[in-house]
């Protein structure tokens, strides 16, 4: 009797609380990614998604997780939809820039280059990177 009071009180707690059950996800997802155990996050993060689609960590990471899979469609996917939920994602928007320079397209590096440079505050020493490569790549097609 006991027994089932308790488990029926610890069900009824997850339902009401769904949050905890949702944060839990992103928590074990980002630990396994902190492990390099890829696959298994990616799974935890697609159902975070699922419980809170408007979770822009959880696309971000994912995205990370396609770059290393060097899928780079699903990374940019991903990215924007990271962008779409949270505009003033610096890393988010840098790794986009860095897509952006493989692809030569210097155009929306510039666009997206301004824009990090109005939303930066932990990433800003990133711009010089950014440059550096824009410059390396102009050097290299100048030869």
């Amino acid at each position: 009797m006991i027994k089932k009071i308790s488990l029926t009180f610890l069900i009824g707690l997850f339902i009401i609380n769904p949050s905890y059950s949702n944060e839990n996800f992103f928590n074990k997802a980002k630990k396994l990614f902190d492990e390099e155990k890829y696959e298994e996050s990616k799974f935890l993060f697609q159902r975070d998604i699922v419980f809170n689609p408007k979770k822009a960590n959880s696309y971000l990471y994912l995205a990370k997780i396609f770059k290393i899979q060097e899928n780079i469609i699903k990374q940019e996917k991903n990215l924007n939809t990271t962008l779409l939920l949270d505009p003033k994602n610096e890393e988010a928007m840098y790794l986009l820039m860095n897509i952006e320079i493989e692809r030569s397209n210097f155009e929306k590096v510039e666009k997206l280059k301004k824009d990090f440079e109005l939303i930066c505050s932990n990433l800003c020493t990133k711009i010089s990177s950014i440059d550096q490569k824009l410059k390396n790549f102009d050097t290299e097609s100048k030869s």
